[in-house]
């Protein structure tokens, strides 16, 4: 199935500003890499601001998706976590990676109120899904979810800035520590209270 001019123009403008950064792809970039005419642009997305913020509400559906995915590959919530981590590596092993595409808006693109908006609204998704995690493992408490999702956002920034891979696994190791810690400590208290 053909996609549609919106998903086409989304998809190389998206592209383009991952690997190259959105104050660094003009308009004319886009139609030129696209194939379209500046109208066409114009009449799917209006302003330069409105594609940003499609580009990173399309990344953050991938996002996740892929994070679903890993949260349903396995069963238990330790598992879970670990694989998020892993396939966090493996993105982070990829010459192409350049990091969170939602700090990265953010950074360029902070005094658009739309895109700022959308990179909350992903952070604070990803961070409900750590929330979710720690509470089918019965850790209610919401400080070593929080803590989860600081170990994944400090990896992604870590690893964009140092290139180095392996931090994402330091912070998996870290993040399964906090986990285990958590577990522990729940246990200790139930004992207690029997």
């Amino acid at each position: 199935m053909k996609a549609s001019i919106s998903d086409h123009i989304l998809a190389s403008a998206g592209a383009l500003f991952y690997r190259e950064g959105i104050r660094a792809v003009g308009i004319d970039r886009i139609i030129e890499e696209t194939k379209v005419a500046k109208a066409t642009l114009y009449r799917h997305f209006p302003s330069k601001d409105h594609l940003v913020a499609a580009y990173l509400r399309d990344r953050h559906e991938r996002v996740i998706r892929s994070l679903e995915e890993a949260l349903n590959e396995v069963p238990s919530p330790r598992d879970q976590l670990n694989l998020i981590f892993e396939r966090l590596h493996e993105k982070a092993d990829s010459p192409e990676f350049r990091g969170c595409a939602f700090a990265l808006a953010v950074a360029e693109h902070g005094d658009s109120e739309r895109v700022v908006t959308v990179a909350r609204a992903h952070k604070a998704t990803v961070s409900q899904m750590f929330r979710a995690l720690m509470e089918r493992a019965g850790i209610e408490t919401a400080q070593p979810a929080g803590h989860l999702s600081l170990l994944y956002e400090g990896a992604l920034a870590t690893v964009a800035v140092g290139r180095d891979p392996q931090t994402v696994l330091t912070a998996r190791d870290c993040a399964l520590f906090v986990f285990d810690t958590a577990l522990s400590s729940i246990k200790t208290a139930e004992k207690g209270r029997a």
